[in-house]
C-alpha cells in the first residue's frame, strides 16, 4: 500500500481541492433533482428536513470560508462566534423560499471557491481554529469541506449513496472515524474493506472486527446505515460518534 500524500505538499493541497470541487458538483446535481415539495422532506438526519441539510451546507461553506479570510488577513475570523450563532444561521437559512435557499447554497460555494483560489501558496499553512476550538493549519480546512459535501448529498436521501463517494474520499474518511474512535480511547473494533487493499483501519488486536465493502463501512461507521457489514462478534453494533 503506497503512503499517504503529505498534506504540506501543494500537490496534496490541489488533489484536495479537487475533491472538494467534486463533492461540489455532486451536492448540486442532487439538490437540483429535488422539487420544491421534496426539500420539505425527510433527510437522513434525525429530525432534519433537505433544506435544514442545504442550509448547514451552505452556512458551513461561509464558516469555512471565514477560515480562509482569516489566513489570508491574519485578522482573526472564526467559523462561528458560538454554537448558538451556527444553529441560528442554519434556521435563517432553512425558512427562506425554496429559490432563496437554492441561490444561496450556490453563492456560498461560489465565495468559498473563490477565497480558495486567492489564498497564497504561502498562507495555507497559517493556524486557524476548527469547529471544536482545535488549532489546524488552514488547508485541513479543505478535507472537512470535503467530507461534509460528500456526506451530506447522501443525508439528502435522493438516491445517492455511500457507493457514490470516490474510493480516496471512502478512505479518509474512514480513517479520520476511526482516528476519532482511538483519540477517545475507543479502540476495540478493526474496520477491514473486502473490496480494499488497504489493510484495514484501527488496531488489528482489537476484540472485533467489521468486515464490508469500503461503502458500507464508511456508512456504518459515519451512523448511516447498518446493512452491508459483519462483525466477528455477531450482531452489528450501532456505530460510535466521531464527532
Amino acid at each position: 500500500m503506497s503512503a499517504p500524500p503529505d498534506p504540506t505538499e501543494p500537490s496534496a493541497r490541489r488533489l484536495t481541492l479537487d475533491l472538494a470541487r467534486q463533492g461540489t458538483e455532486f451536492f448540486a446535481r442532487e439538490l437540483q433533482g429535488l422539487t420544491d415539495e421534496e426539500l420539505d422532506g425527510d433527510s437522513l438526519l434525525p429530525g432534519w428536513t433537505r433544506r435544514q441539510v442545504v442550509a448547514h451546507v451552505a452556512s458551513n461553506a461561509r464558516a469555512i470560508g471565514r477560515l480562509a479570510q482569516w489566513a489570508d488577513t491574519g485578522t482573526e475570523t472564526v467559523m462561528y462566534a458560538s454554537m448558538e450563532a451556527r444553529n441560528a444561521e442554519i434556521a435563517a437559512g432553512s425558512i427562506l423560499s425554496s429559490d432563496a435557499l437554492r441561490e444561496s447554497w450556490a453563492d456560498s460555494a461560489a465565495d468559498l471557491d473563490r477565497r480558495w483560489q486567492a489564498l497564497p501558496d504561502d498562507r495555507w499553512s497559517v493556524p486557524v481554529r476548527n469547529g471544536q476550538g482545535a488549532t489546524i493549519p488552514v488547508r485541513d480546512s479543505i478535507w472537512m469541506r470535503t467530507r461534509e459535501l460528500w456526506i451530506h448529498t447522501v443525508d439528502l436521501n435522493h438516491g445517492a449513496g455511500f457507493r457514490d463517494l470516490p474510493e480516496v474520499v471512502l478512505e479518509r474518511l474512514l480513517g479520520d472515524i476511526v482516528g476519532a474512535w482511538a483519540s477517545r480511547g475507543d479502540t476495540g473494533r478493526r474496520l477491514t474493506a473486502t473490496d480494499s487493499a488497504h489493510d484495514g483501519y484501527g488496531d488489528p488486536d482489537a476484540a472485533e472486527e467489521i468486515t464490508g465493502s469500503l461503502a458500507d463501512l464508511a456508512a456504518w461507521a459515519a451512523g448511516r446505515a447498518r446493512s452491508g457489514v459483519v462483525s466477528d462478534a455477531g450482531e452489528i453494533p450501532v456505530a460510535v460518534r466521531w464527532l
